[in-house]
């Protein structure tokens, strides 16, 4: 069995660093935020470039957090994609905001900047580009648009750690940029964590007291906030695992090259990296008119597969109430109805890359 994601796998690599941080933590008492989660706040600033890092619980409170830092409120619309985890749209809609959602570039699977404009009512308050599968939305036309029109940028970097647009990082262009740390991802906690970067002191601050129930010092609450902090063994833990990031993203990419290459000439769409863009393929969603029968072929074959997304947000029952039925997006739809997540990560052995492409090339589960 080939699996589609093999956590185990990158344990065993660092494994002795990793549970010589978590008794560290252990042995230290302290459990909750400290020293070590303050350092990998530092740390993860650093790499994505910006002023600060704010750690919190999971990527969704990251979300939720920074649509509160940014004003946004009951009755307040967002605009972003309905192609995309669901708590993207759950965060705005925690603070009583209005998702409104815009539909999806088919190359790149993000937010697509000419359709923008139209979304854009009085009561329109900020943008939520997710940088889908490890690349990022066209930030450039994204921040000019915004810019104009006075709306903040909340960046969904929840599966971008490490990808760049024009040399710059996931969640640095934007107010606040936000990342998860689920363990799946390209930079994965032991359990649940998330990160909020920005380069504005005054969001920071406000942030940090929103995700430690609004306090500026202990028992002193000047916010309405919430218990989002994030546990001291998991910044201890990502603190281990960002010294490797770097040389796991390059592995990642040296797979998906050799996907793009052996599934040349294959009856499916292969993912491409939109120029001046570094893609970090958190994801290699490949695109089939047979997608089903495909993902049973593979299985049978051996091979475990992944769909990010099969059913867009808009079409999602829990989200009904928004108005939006069959074909009102139409990008979006398409690729929920073709997309297929091939095995990737960075200790997939390059044969296996072989195997499942060789697979894939093969015309006999279309009927």
């Amino acid at each position: 069995m080939i699996p589609f994601l093999d956590i185990k796998a990158q344990y065993a690599t660092i494994q002795p660093s990793l549970e010589a941080a978590a008794l560290k933590v252990l042995r230290s008492g302290r459990y909750v935020l400290g020293e070590e989660v303050a350092a990998l706040e530092t740390e993860f600033a650093e790499y994505c470039g910006t002023s600060h890092a704010i750690a919190v619980n999971t990527g969704t409170s990251a979300l939720h957090l920074s649509l509160i830092a940014a004003g946004v409120g009951p009755g307040d619309e967002v605009i972003t994609t309905p192609f995309t985890f669901v708590a993207t749209a759950a965060a705005i809609r925690y603070i009583g905001a209005r998702p409104v959602f815009v539909d999806i570039d088919p190359v790149t699977f993000t937010i697509d900047p000419s359709k923008i404009e139209a979304a854009i009512t009085p009561r329109t308050k900020a943008i939520v580009p997710v940088h889908l599968y490890g690349q990022m939305a066209d930030m450039d036309a994204i921040i000019l648009m915004a810019a104009r029109h006075g709306l903040a940028v909340i960046e969904d970097a929840c599966q971008a750690h490490g990808a760049t647009y024009q040399g710059q990082r996931a969640g640095s262009l934007g107010l606040s940029g936000c990342f998860s740390f689920y363990p799946g991802k390209n930079l994965g906690a032991c359990g649940e964590g998330g990160m909020i970067v920005t380069n504005d002191d005054e969001q920071a601050h406000k942030m940090r007291m929103l995700r430690d129930w609004g306090q500026d010092r202990r028992y002193h609450h000047v916010l309405e906030g919430y218990n989002y902090r994030m546990d001291a063994i998991q910044g201890a833990l990502l603190r281990v695992k960002l010294r490797h990031l770097e040389d796991w993203t390059e592995a990642r990419r040296a797979r998906a090259r050799l996907y793009t290459q052996q599934l040349a000439g294959a009856p499916v769409e292969v993912p491409r990296e939109a120029r001046g863009r570094r893609h970090v393929w958190h994801v290699f969603a490949i695109r089939s008119r047979d997608r089903d029968q495909l993902q049973k072929y593979l299985l049978a074959e051996g091979v475990e597969t992944g769909l990010h997304y099969p059913v867009p947000v808009h079409l999602q029952p829990s989200y009904s109430d928004l108005g939006h039925g069959p074909g009102d997006f139409p990008e979006a739809e398409a690729a929920a109805n073709s997309v297929l997540s091939l095995p990737l990560y960075p200790e997939l052995s390059l044969r296996d890359v072989e195997i499942v492409s060789e697979l894939v090339r093969q015309e006999s589960y279309v009927h």
